[in-house]
């Protein structure tokens, strides 16, 4: 009972850094453009609540040049940013993003020394993610984590549980991925809400698409957005590393056989990723026909217009499962980095066979749009979410909740 279950927390201090206004402090770490796009509605929650204030950290690819430097979308979009954390080690190897956690560990302690959150609100399962997680854990900041209890495929499913057991907090985005984390011991009434603040972004969009935002940047041909066209993102699987340069060759002869216009976005900063990017460029530079136009990056409400306006989504990225779902866009999901994820209908998942990718993304462009889906959220989470961040007491220690029974 929470009668029992309170006092073993040892709740013995509540670090505000904003004792004379009494507000809970928000730190928020943005590691890469999918993070922000999913925590952009929460973190406008927070700034409006009168009881919260926000801090923004921005790391990882958020701050690097080829990436777009999306740390000024969010300044555009009226955040201030509180510090940039630098590191991301160059190589794309197993090794590089091993040692991008170290580096993340040391600057991110520096930043949550001088910053004295009193949560930290983290999403997700990047390497980046775990490395500030860690730092924050160590240093007796309380953590909240958005979208834990699910299971896909690569170490992120790795880092996503591991977050999850420092956490003491936590935003899942279903039901299932809810019962998960009472199933790893992760108490029922720390459970703060359900659904995917991505969701309140989609809800609010116009889906309406200006050709600029894809013809007014990247490389390759003029897209026709009055024809169907493609949405292709294609991110290295880093438990398969060395294998990627095959896969992401099986999908680019694929994608000559269907001749339909495709939108690209450059794969992430993960093991691997030099290597696909490698093979894209070959692809778009041999001149083969097909109507292929490449971006580095949107900004989150542009992708999601995007992904809202596709004809079909093709590659393995988690939007697809996520948000494809709510505009109810046709998914033919690659390979084995969202294996075991939970979808809906909207989503049919092929083998990395240049056939069956052929044929499964005629087959979705036959069966058209399906029934939006609410899996995933309802479009209302982050006000709830900011909301039970004022009502909620940071504390340190942690424990198994089954583990508070059995020594009662």
């Amino acid at each position: 009972s929470e009668k029992h279950y309170e006092p073993m927390f040892q709740r013995t201090r509540f670090l505000r850094s904003n004792i004379l206004s009494n507000k809970y402090t928000i730190c928020v770490p943005l590691v890469d453009r999918a993070n922000y796009g999913r925590l952009k509605p929460v973190m406008q929650a927070v700034k409006d609540h009168p009881d919260l204030e926000l801090q923004v950290l921005v790391s990882g690819s958020m701050v690097l040049e080829r990436f777009d430097e999306s740390a000024n979308v969010v300044i555009r979009d009226g955040f201030e940013i509180s510090g940039r954390v630098y590191m991301e080690l160059e190589g794309s190897t197993p090794e590089t993003m091993a040692k991008s956690i170290g580096f993340g560990i040391v600057e991110f302690s520096s930043e949550l020394r001088r910053l004295k959150p009193d949560f930290l609100l983290m999403i997700g399962d990047r390497y980046e993610a775990l490395a500030v997680t860690i730092a924050a854990a160590y240093m007796n900041v309380c953590i909240v984590h958005v979208q834990g209890g699910e299971v896909s495929g690569s170490i992120d499913e790795s880092a996503r549980h591991a977050i999850t057991k420092f956490a003491q907090y936590h935003v899942p985005a279903t039901p299932r991925a809810r019962e998960y984390l009472i199933r790893m011991g992760e108490h029922p009434d720390h459970i703060l809400d359900v659904g995917c603040p991505s969701s309140d972004l989609a809800r609010t969009i116009d889906s309406k698409l200006d050709p600029a935002v894809i013809n007014g940047r990247g490389s390759g041909v003029s897209i026709d957005l009055d024809a169907p066209f493609l949405l292709t993102v294609f991110h290295p699987t880093t438990t398969e590393y060395g294998g990627e340069e095959g896969q992401i060759d099986t999908l680019l002869l694929a994608l000559r056989e269907l001749e339909l216009q495709t939108v690209m976005l450059w794969p992430n900063i993960d093991a691997g990723s030099g290597h696909i990017n490698k093979a894209i460029r070959i692809f778009r530079d041999t001149k083969n026909g097909v109507p292929l136009r490449i971006l580095t990056n949107l900004e989150p409400d542009d992708y999601l217009r995007v992904l809202a306006n596709a004809t079909c989504c093709v590659g393995n990225s988690s939007s697809f499962v996520r948000d494809a779902g709510y505009f109810g866009t046709p998914v033919a999901l690659l390979g084995n980095r969202q294996n075991l994820r939970e979808a809906d209908e909207h989503v049919l998942r092929l083998p990395m066979e240049k056939d069956a990718i052929v044929n499964g993304i005629r087959k979705q462009l036959d069966h058209g749009r399906y029934q939006p889906s609410s899996l995933y959220g309802d479009g209302h989470v982050s006000k709830r979410v900011a909301q039970k961040l004022t009502e909620i007491k940071p504390y340190i220690q942690k424990h198994l909740a089954f583990a508070q029974s059995e020594n009662l």
